[in-house]
């Protein structure tokens, strides 16, 4: 089979997306090991959207304790509520929609909420009070005066009582763990060797507040860090890691960075999406009339070693503005003009075969390896692609603590729809892609990412057989693609 058609590549963003193809020496152990504190490493963005900062301890005897810190801005530096949440957490088997996860099944026994302000309390107050049953409508009298640092109970198992649907809360995440292990090469002079990095995965978050209290995650949100054992450096682990309800972290002062999306991104880890999805994205913004170009790699397995399909497509893009709804965030419309598909392995070849006449490309054509065109089909109907098609998007770009640009683009809607209306705009973002080129540099090589695979008695590539050929084959059949 041929290899993937060549794509215009700086070296540095090459190196990036092989590192990521080798595995970059990940170690996932079955079950997973909790005991420890795991933190959050900067403020998250949940749809909404929320702010906050994540804070849990595992116990030996599976009780757990975790902290969930929420600010009214997108630098974690306003609190407005903490929450106190304590259970127990059973690991079950092996996940056998999201390979490589383990399923967890977990019990709350109570849940606190600590007020940071009267505005805070008042506005809580006034959601409970709206939407809870008989048991929860008295939860705060009118008119209650702040009492700093006191704690309210909004959920207790022995009690029956539960409060806690008025704020979105639940702690489905913890339905679905991973933990992952890699090394962090030491970056101080004349020091060699490297550090253990342990990074916590729990379930994503609906993207649908109306959805979120009955989800069961399939994808991940950010990871947390294990507290003992994270990247160097991080500023916000050490201040996450000692506060407390009462003390809540208030995060460094990080400067906001102009919306330049001219240069070239690629994933700094692969990627999971709800659906048994796993991909790295390698994009190409064009500043100067506003084109862009962007390469989705889809995988079947967590460490992204397996390719399935590659996914080219290309369009232009409007103006960014601030958002409203977003603080930090800006909106733009992405539209969608072409779109070329690579088949990598027997399973996807055999889908867009079967697929409806004229719906993907020249019908019964497909071969692995081998690019083809499905601008002409206006998409391809079995891989979501709809085209010409205009996207809603929320961007936003950070520098990280090695001086790195990162750009956070919207949060895919997780029942795999597409941001096509203003109204489906994203309200959180996916994992950061990292700048591997800048506008002013040029591609020098022409070079292709090929797939995995071993020599046949021919010393070609040959395609691996895939141990969840069905999974994949029914994930396909829902895909949007990202």
């Amino acid at each position: 089979a041929a290899a993937e058609p060549p794509l215009r590549w700086e070296p540095r963003c090459r190196q990036q997306l092989r590192h990521l193809q080798d595995g970059a020496r990940i170690a996932a152990r079955l079950p997973p090991r909790l005991e420890g504190r795991w933190v959050s490493t900067g403020c998250e963005v949940r749809p909404g959207p929320e702010f906050l900062t994540r804070s849990y301890l595992f116990y030996h005897n599976r009780l757990f304790k975790a902290y969930q810190f929420y600010y009214w801005d997108p630098s974690c530096r306003d609190p407005s509520y903490s929450l106190v949440i304590k259970g127990k957490l059973r690991l079950r088997q092996p996940s056998w929609i999201t390979r490589g996860a383990t399923e967890a099944d977990y019990h709350l026994h109570k849940v606190g909420i600590v007020f940071h302000s009267q505005k805070a309390m008042r506005e809580v107050a006034s959601w409970i009070n709206q939407t809870s049953g008989e048991g929860c409508s008295g939860f705060l009298p009118p008119g209650r005066a702040w009492a700093p640092g006191a704690l309210y109970e909004l959920l207790s198992a022995k009690s029956e009582r539960d409060c806690t649907a008025a704020l979105g809360f639940a702690m489905h995440e913890l339905s679905l763990v991973r933990v992952e292990q890699h090394q962090q090469p030491l970056m101080q002079p004349r020091q060699s060797g490297s550090r253990l990095v342990e990074e916590l995965y729990l379930g994503d978050i609906h993207t649908d507040w109306l959805e979120r209290l009955h989800y069961r995650p399939t994808g991940y949100q950010r990871p947390m860090q294990n507290a003992m054992h994270h990247e160097h450096p991080c500023p916000a682990c050490g201040i996450i890691y000692r506060a407390d309800e009462h003390h809540p972290p208030i995060l460094p002062i990080r400067a906001e960075l102009p919306m330049q999306l001219s240069g070239s991104w690629v994933s700094t880890r692969c990627e999971v999406r709800p659906a048994v999805l796993f991909l790295t994205r390698y994009f190409i913004f064009h500043g100067t009339n506003h084109t862009w170009e962007g390469y989705y790699y889809h995988y079947s397995d967590p460490l992204c070693q397996q390719p399935t399909f590659t996914i080219y497509a290309s369009g232009h893009y409007t103006q960014g503005i601030p958002s409203l709804k977003v603080r930090g965030g800006t909106e733009l419309a992405f539209k969608v003009t072409q779109a070329r598909v690579t088949p990598m392995d027997q399973v996807t070849v055999m889908m867009l075969n079967s697929s409806e006449a004229g719906s993907c490309g020249l019908t019964g054509s497909w071969s692995a390896g081998v690019e083809q065109d499905i601008t002409p089909t206006n998409g391809c109907l079995a891989l979501g692609i709809k085209l010409p098609h205009t996207e809603y998007e929320l961007f936003k770009m950070e520098q990280d603590t090695k001086d790195r640009s990162l750009l956070y683009i919207g949060e895919r809607p997780t029942d795999g729809s597409s941001p096509d209306s203003p109204d489906k705009r994203p309200t959180s973002y996916q994992a950061p892609l990292v700048q591997c080129a800048g506008a002013s540099e040029r591609f020098s090589t022409y070079v292709s990412l090929k797939y995995v695979g071993e020599k046949n008695a021919n010393g070609n590539k040959a395609l691996k057989p895939l141990p969840v050929a069905l999974l994949l084959f029914i994930a396909l059949l829902f895909l949007r693609w990202d």
